[in-house]
């Protein structure tokens, strides 16, 4: 008698009990990244889904422990960045969704525009093969200098044809780039540290890419889980348009969503 109560007491308890919701590790990089993915947590647990935000303040970790299945998805690269370290990693990284334009800017404590620039000056440039080719682009644009290709992302200094002010280039760890801002003429700062650093694009660069810039921030996965529920969750909520009007708002125009 006893068993078969405790038997009808477990039928009876079943309904109540409470499953784990759905969960994606997601890394990112302190700002804008992780503060836009913080804006989505209530969405998302609203419909099952826990949400963890791991953040990194560098450029290789989200990659590497995206590959090795220790976070489920990443939001803090552009596509030509992905490809790169694919290409160079062995790994089959993909992306998931387009999120906004960070154009790159160009940010001086020593001048006040490109005219000011002397000569020999010291120009600060990210050290990855991608963003060092994005920040040349770049000085091409402003006519601080000549690319024989001007649309090849992974141009270096070898592809230089003119340099009327023989700027001098030097490579800093891209988060290392607002940090040295003092101790050069020029640095040219990818805009998630330039944020972290408290500089505002539209209001602090000496000039910025424009807004058809191929360098779009995107939330990137493994094939095997980037079609997943919780996944298409996450994309929805990250390209809806309250987290639309956040950027806009929060970032004052120094991202350009593209949703």
């Amino acid at each position: 008698m006893m068993f078969r109560r405790a038997l009808l007491c477990a039928a009876a308890c079943l309904p109540m009990l409470s499953f784990a919701n759905d969960k994606l590790i997601v890394g990112a990089s302190p700002t804008p990244h992780a503060e836009i993915l913080e804006q989505i947590k209530p969405v998302l647990a609203k419909q099952g889904v826990e949400l963890e935000v791991r953040v990194f303040t560098d450029y290789i970790q989200p990659n590497a422990q995206l590959a090795e299945k220790r976070i489920d998805a990443n939001f803090f690269q552009h596509q030509p960045f992905m490809n790169e370290f694919n290409r160079t990693r062995g790994t089959n990284i993909v992306k998931v969704a387009d999120v906004f334009i960070a154009p790159f800017g160009a940010y001086s404590r020593k001048v006040k525009n490109v005219k000011e620039l002397r000569d020999n000056a010291l120009i600060a440039i990210p050290n990855d093969a991608v963003n060092a080719g994005r920040a040349l682009q770049l000085l091409h644009q402003a006519g601080i200098l000549q690319l024989a290709d001007p649309a090849n992302n992974m141009a270096t200094e070898r592809d230089i044809v003119a340099n009327p002010k023989r700027v001098v280039l030097k490579q800093f760890e891209a988060p290392m780039l607002p940090r040295t801002l003092s101790e050069v003429d020029l640095s040219i700062i990818n805009t998630t540290f330039a944020l972290e650093a408290k500089l505002e694009p539209n209001r602090d660069a000496l000039f910025l890419e424009g807004d058809k810039s191929l360098f779009i921030n995107l939330l990137a996965a493994r094939p095997d889980n980037k079609d997943s529920e919780a996944m298409k969750k996450l994309v929805a909520a990250l390209r809806s348009p309250e987290v639309r009007s956040y950027i806009q708002t929060r970032f004052k125009g120094s991202l350009l969503p593209v949703f």
